[in-house]
């Protein structure tokens, strides 16, 4: 059986379509019908008229395409594919925040789970979150969740003051700023692009900090001014860089740095989720109801 071809063929005759983030395995890519960011599937998975969707990524995002998309049937290869980040902010502790801070309005990244989405005002993404906070009025009061380091950069960028929660990726915390030193060195003429989930200690060695669909983009506006590139965010980013810039050199800050969550998305449970049906993601739809408005929102201003 050539699995990839029996992928497509479900994909076909079940009117499913594949989504998958850049940090997914190369294969998982390979067969995909779109990839992107976290912002660019939630977008897509409102404009397609397939019946089933198939999120390759991780939990959060096949619930954010859920509560956009409740008449579709959504579909993750696997429910154990969870999220550090999203983990690391509870809805029950967020409750409790806000019943002490109640002049406070959440600011949630979208890498949390839809309880905490239901809590907040407004989600973000890396890319559009500089944009969302200056919308806001200068006084506003306002709780950045759950990403620190991301929440950190945000108010350096903006100027503000934003309370951050104690919260990050354990990814892109492995990075270290001597090993980023260390390829430098070794590498004078490259371009450092690195997310902005990093600590401020790395991002201060950066020529470029965006999200991963900015660090795409910002690869061709170098043009000839170089060649070689240190990438830092998880390595899946390299098929789509390889794939549009297959003359420029891609060198990862730490070549171990996987995100297993993302690479528990595999062609063997991509089959089988795609033959059985499952496992789909169902929400209540009172959750889901509250849960929609700060990701309406987020769409709104982006």
């Amino acid at each position: 059986m050539n699995i990839k071809e029996e992928i497509k063929n479900l994909c076909k005759t079940k009117n499913a379509i594949i989504l998958a983030h850049y940090y997914t395995k190369d294969e998982i890519q390979e067969v995909a019908d779109y990839i992107g960011d976290s912002l660019a599937l939630a977008r897509y998975a409102t404009t397609t008229d397939a019946s089933i969707l198939v999120m390759c990524g991780v939990n959060f995002m096949a619930e954010t395409c859920k509560i956009l998309c409740p008449d579709k049937k959504v579909l993750i290869p696997d429910l154990n594919a969870g999220c550090s980040l999203a983990d690391s902010c509870n809805a029950s502790d967020l409750k409790v925040f806000l019943e002490n801070n109640k002049d406070v309005k959440v600011v949630s990244y979208v890498n949390t789970t839809a309880e905490v989405k239901a809590l907040s005002y407004i989600c973000v993404t890396s890319g559009n979150a500089k944009k969302i906070i200056d919308s806001f009025p200068k006084d506003e009061k306002l709780l950045f969740c759950p990403d620190k380091n991301l929440g950190s950069y945000i108010n350096k960028v903006t100027g503000r003051n934003m309370i951050l929660w104690d919260g990050g990726c354990h990814v892109h915390g492995r990075y270290s700023r001597e090993k980023i030193i260390e390829l430098k060195e070794k590498h004078p003429n490259a371009k450092i692009l690195a997310h902005p989930e990093c600590k401020e200690d790395i991002l201060q060695l950066a020529d470029i900090i965006g999200s991963t669909a900015q660090i795409i983009k910002e690869i061709e506006n170098f043009g000839v001014l170089t060649n070689e590139f240190i990438i830092v965010t998880e390595p899946g980013i390299f098929y789509e860089l390889k794939r549009l810039y297959p003359e420029k050199i891609f060198i990862s800050a730490l070549d171990i740095n996987n995100c297993e969550y993302m690479k528990m998305n595999t062609l063997e449970n991509l089959y089988a989720a795609l033959k059985t049906e499952s496992p789909a993601i169902e929400i209540d739809e009172t959750l889901r109801q509250k849960a929609i408005i700060p990701i309406e929102r987020m769409l709104e201003r982006s």
